[in-house]
């Protein structure tokens, strides 16, 4: 029975034998490990299933390991701790340059493996701030990233949680585009890009709002976004 006390942990790996007693030997420090083969089944499986940590295979089927962090970092941060039987400096810079929290070169001694996975999840928690946002039967937490609509878990991405608490610690307020695109991603809106539209658009759907005449998240034309307090009860 596996035991998850210190959280979730993807393994991608297409060495049976090494991914069993990696998976083995994490369930028995107390980490739920879930294992993909491809690297082309890592997305799909992170839509659907929230992670604290993966550790992830260089050489994969489907889709190497550097192009599956580059295909994380676009919209999720959590910690990528990566592995490789190819121990030369080049290839630590170009997986560290993808997103990369760590590197480990193959055969991974057990000790190594859980201190630097233990670092890397200090080191995640630490960069969150704990915080909650409460909005009637709306819980958003930013520690742990987790979105609560009653008793329900509405599953996001890092870009669209980012921007849920940016419009949520800012309730009331209408925020530019310009704003938003500011915070989220350090640089000027060009007024042509629409990414943010649709994100609000999905957040809207995942949070039951309705597309027509959203009540919950506005948008005021001309101006920007905004998040309103009410109607968020149940």
């Amino acid at each position: 029975m596996t035991n998850a006390a210190y959280g979730t942990i993807l393994l991608v790996e297409d060495d049976l034998s090494l991914a069993s007693w990696v998976q083995e030997f994490l369930q028995q420090k107390g980490y739920q490990v879930l294992l993909e083969q491809r690297g082309d089944t890592v997305l799909p499986l992170l839509r659907r299933q929230h992670v604290d940590l993966i550790l992830l295979d260089l050489m994969l089927p489907g889709l190497n390991g550097l192009d599956v962090c580059r295909q994380i970092r676009r919209d999720y941060t959590v910690p990528v701790l990566m592995l490789t039987a190819q121990g030369e400096e080049v290839d630590e810079v170009i997986g560290l340059g993808v997103g990369a929290t760590d590197y480990l070169v193959k055969p991974v001694r057990p000790r190594i493996l859980l201190a630097r996975i233990q670092a890397a999840l200090r080191q995640s928690a630490d960069a969150t701030p704990s915080q909650q946002l409460v909005f009637g039967g709306l819980t958003i937490c930013a520690s742990s990233r987790r979105v609560l609509l009653g008793e329900t878990d509405i599953l996001l991405t890092s870009a669209e949680f980012a921007l849920l608490w940016y419009l949520a610690s800012r309730a009331g307020q209408v925020c530019s585009r310009d704003q938003v695109f500011q915070a989220l991603k350090g640089r000027e809106h060009d007024g042509l890009d629409r990414r943010f539209d649709v994100m609000v658009s999905v957040l809207r759907k995942k949070l039951g709002d309705d597309a027509k005449e959203p009540k919950r998240i506005k948008t005021v034309w001309g101006q920007g976004y905004l998040f309103v307090t009410e109607h968020w009860t149940l």
